[in-house]
């Protein structure tokens, strides 16, 4: 049994009424309240605004900078098993303990983060639902204080990235095959409007559009307005209903550089039960900048 499973009173009751595939893969508040202290845990932050952190965070979270720790700081990658390995080192964690990932907007780089410990299969990972915004509204405890954890001799596996990762070239081979693609960038991205998201800066994509077929389906509507994730039927809805997805069909899912489509696949793959998600992280600045990658503007036919 994997500590994920053995963590008392786990799976979340709270987790459990919502329908979802696999609740193990989340947790509430509340139980994370009543079982912070639980040796066994240790939880990560990983939020858009990196200076979040130091304002106020939950008492024992560790912060994860996804610029620095988990992206390669020369190469357009993540970091590499050995990096990854000491990284985990560092924060006290090993195959015993399992990894509370939250955040903050709507998770959106909590899902990310946890979907980087997936390319070299940490599996002892769940993911704290409504993330930062929730518990502080919640008035639940915070602190500055940051905490220390001692070391441990965790041994990474290697990198795989073939089961939940697509690249340009096999995004462009599932395109032509006509394969289940979803966009979730902002609608005016998705048309062409804009070449970044609303109230950001231009982040150096060329050509405004999306990828031929892509069905748009904004990220952000899988969350509640508090920020946790709607239900499994409201879901369905959204992704079965509205754009006709099938559970068992190979998707891709991408946005501008992986962070926002991260969430989604996990929506996809772990509230649903998918069976075949990959994110593209590529995503639009790499696409909208590519020689000869076709491109379409305007809403889907």
């Amino acid at each position: 049994m994997s500590p994920v499973a053995s963590l008392p009173g786990h799976p979340d009751p709270a987790i459990v009424a919502k329908g979802y595939a696999h609740p193990e893969r989340l947790v509430s508040t509340e139980w994370l309240a009543a079982h912070l202290d639980h040796p066994s845990l240790r939880l990560l932050e990983c939020n858009e605004d990196v200076l979040l952190y130091s304002v106020e965070h939950i008492p024992g979270a560790q912060k994860l900078d996804w610029h620095i720790d988990l992206n390669d700081q020369v190469e357009r990658d993540y970091i590499a098993r050995a990096a990854f390995e000491q990284l985990l080192r560092s924060k006290g964690i090993d195959d015993t303990t399992t990894v509370v990932f939250y955040g903050d907007k709507n998770n959106w780089w909590a899902t990310y983060a946890f979907w980087v410990f997936q390319l070299f299969g940490f599996d002892n990972a769940v993911v704290l639902d409504g993330g930062r915004a929730k518990w502080i509204a919640e008035n639940r405890p915070t602190t500055t204080d940051v905490p220390i954890f001692a070391p441990t001799a965790y041994v990474a596996g290697e990198r795989n990235d073939t089961r939940i990762r697509a690249y340009f070239g096999e995004t462009k081979a599932h395109m032509e095959a006509g394969g289940p693609m979803v966009d979730v960038r902002s609608p005016q991205e998705y048309t062409g409007e804009k070449l970044h998201m609303p109230d950001y800066p231009q982040e150096g994509t060329l050509r405004g559009g999306h990828i031929p077929g892509a069905r748009s389906m904004p990220w952000a509507k899988a969350a509640d307005a508090d920020g946790s994730f709607k239900s499994a039927d409201a879901l369905r809805a959204l992704y079965e209903g509205e754009l006709g997805l099938s559970p068992k069909a190979a998707v891709v899912t991408y946005c501008r550089i992986g962070e926002r489509s991260s969430h989604t696949w996990f929506v996809l793959t772990y509230l649903l039960g998918f069976d075949n998600v990959r994110n593209y992280d590529g995503s639009w600045t790499e696409w909208g900048n590519a020689v000869r990658a076709p491109i379409r503007k305007g809403e889907t036919p």
